[in-house]
């Protein structure tokens, strides 16, 4: 992909000399409290250690992957602890900040075709731990987007995470990335995400995950849009779209649930089957027309 002749955005937020430090409770936390309760936060904390006795897990390794806790001193072995500072990773800083101007170019044409202004969004570059319009994470949640502040966020190590763990290579899968989660915001400005988060609160779990996985896969269609784009521009290689569809087919649920060395669910699905991620990426690819990404039809 040739990201370097793509326009650099001037929408991304640097926040890595931020992260870091050690343990204590995280964001996750505080938004629970707010939610619940302290009472029921705490019987949910008691509960989650007692699960960790019985699985042979730390308590502060079962409140970590549950975000209630922050990140300790020490990461993940998949995670790679580069020095501290702003300065790390400028090359892939530099890519995501093309790659986000290029989906601002692409989004603002289609919606001036379609009578609309496109509200550009910002992308945060974190470490470890972030504080966003949605309340706090840790990078182990991986890329999302907050839209209570029309925000990407995203820990650059998600790329070495997405290689080593997924086995995705290449610049164009992690251009599929962020471009996911710009479809997201293209869903926040459409009012599609909201009306499905309301009518998630009037269905069953099974109900609420198949219409999650709706919207995920709008959102790799529109991610393939994107990328219909850029290669009539010239601005794809020979086997870019492999690396999409191969990154798409690895973060696939059931995919993660057969590598997890569990059963393969499908109600409780929240992104789509691999196939699925695959099918309605290449769907966008190939029109280039998000009208052509209703999945909520299919």
């Amino acid at each position: 992909m040739r990201w370097d002749e793509m326009r650099e955005s001037s929408n991304v937020e640097d926040r890595r000399s931020e992260g870091g430090g050690g343990g204590g409770l995280g964001g996750g936390i505080f938004m629970l409290i707010n939610f619940l309760g302290f009472k029921r936060v705490l019987v949910l904390i008691v509960a989650v250690i007692g699960i960790g006795v019985l699985m042979g897990k730390s308590p502060v390794d079962m409140l970590r992957m549950l975000g209630l806790v922050g990140p300790a001193g020490e990461r993940p072995a998949s995670y790679q602890q580069g020095p501290r500072g702003a300065t790390d990773n400028d090359q892939h800083k530099q890519m995501v900040a093309r790659i986000l101007g290029d989906t601002e170019d692409t989004w603002g044409r289609i919606f001036q075709q379609n009578g609309r202004t496109y509200q550009q969004p910002a992308l945060v570059l974190f470490r470890d731990q972030v504080r966003s319009g949605c309340g706090g994470a840790s990078a182990a949640v991986g890329p999302f987007y907050c839209p209570a502040d029309s925000k990407v966020y995203l820990d650059l190590s998600f790329f070495d995470e997405l290689h080593k763990r997924f086995g995705a290579q290449g610049d164009f899968a992690q251009a599929y990335v962020v471009a996911h989660e710009v479809g997201h915001h293209v869903q926040n400005l459409l009012g599609t995400s909201g009306k499905v988060h309301e009518r998630q609160q009037q269905l069953p779990k099974a109900q609420a995950n198949a219409l999650s996985v709706k919207l995920e896969l709008q959102a790799d269609c529109f991610a393939g849009v994107w990328g219909h784009s850029a290669q009539q521009r010239g601005l794809l290689d020979a086997g870019d779209l492999d690396e999409a569809l191969n990154a798409a087919h690895a973060i696939g649920d059931d995919t993660l649930q057969k590598h997890a060395g569990g059963a393969v669910v499908p109600d409780s699905f929240t992104h789509g089957s691999s196939d699925d991620r695959k099918r309605w990426f290449k769907r966008g690819f190939e029109s280039g027309d998000p009208g052509q990404c209703n999945t909520f039809k299919s």
